[in-house]
């Protein structure tokens, strides 16, 4: 029964991924002595979206990356918005499926500054093999006002021999003149018919003259048959 439902998940995933046809689009916007750079890659069955805006003398960077196999469609979304100040947002999502495998990943990155310096990072790695499902999505954003945020976030799922494997990280730092750093890991493992879910929230917050950090790691393994799960959740605000 379980391995049908396996079959039966496998196949709606690939369908998914079969209806999706590789694409790339990149839009700066400059005002006001502002520079503003974005760029999109897509490779194979994926989509790679770009957007940077900046104005009153800020500079925005945007980067968007997406690949994306046969049985593995992966989507990329990066967002830089600067009203002076630097913003930089990088997104990389990666989804390959083998032997019969079916993968997906999907990566969101915005990074949005007044008068600081905001840079967010988000990667999404997906891989099935031998019938195996994986499903990554990574979430990044990091905010400031005449402060520094950064937010690093990060998924990876392996499925193999029919396991499904999945993978959620969410990272977000906010400062208001001060400094604030979110990192967040999630990573997954599912073999032979077993179920892995893996997740991650980091939340930073920081005030004026004041430094937060939120660090977060979680990883689930499942083998055989075996079902396991993984929710962690570290939040630190300073104002």
């Amino acid at each position: 029964m379980r391995r049908a439902m396996t079959m039966t998940a496998m196949t709606l995933l690939w369908t998914a991924t079969a209806a999706l046809a590789g694409s790339a689009s990149a839009t700066s916007v400059a005002t006001n002595g502002g520079s503003a750079t974005a760029t999109a890659t897509s490779i194979g069955n994926s989509q790679a979206v770009s957007y940077a805006g900046a104005t009153n003398g800020g500079r925005a960077i945007s980067n968007a990356t997406a690949y994306g196999n046969r049985r593995g469609s992966a989507i990329s979304t990066s967002v830089a918005i600067a009203d002076r100040g630097l913003a930089i947002s990088n997104s990389n999502a990666r989804a390959i499926g083998r032997r019969f495998g079916v993968a997906r990943a999907r990566s969101d990155s915005v990074a949005a500054t007044i008068g600081g310096v905001a840079i967010s990072n988000s990667d999404a790695d997906a891989r099935g093999t031998w019938f195996g499902i994986a499903d990554a999505d990574s979430t990044s954003t990091a905010t400031s006002v005449g402060g520094i945020a950064v937010s690093d976030s990060g998924a990876v799922s392996d499925g193999i021999l029919g396991g499904r494997a999945v993978s959620v990280s969410d990272s977000l730092a906010d400062t208001l003149g001060g400094y604030s750093e979110s990192r967040v890991r999630a990573r997954s493992g599912a073999e032979q018919y077993g179920s892995a879910y893996s997740n991650g929230l980091g939340v930073s917050v920081s005030g004026p003259a004041r430094a937060s950090r939120a660090t977060v790691r979680a990883e689930s393994r499942a083998y055989r048959l075996g079902n396991s799960r993984t929710d962690v959740s570290a939040v630190e605000v300073r104002r």
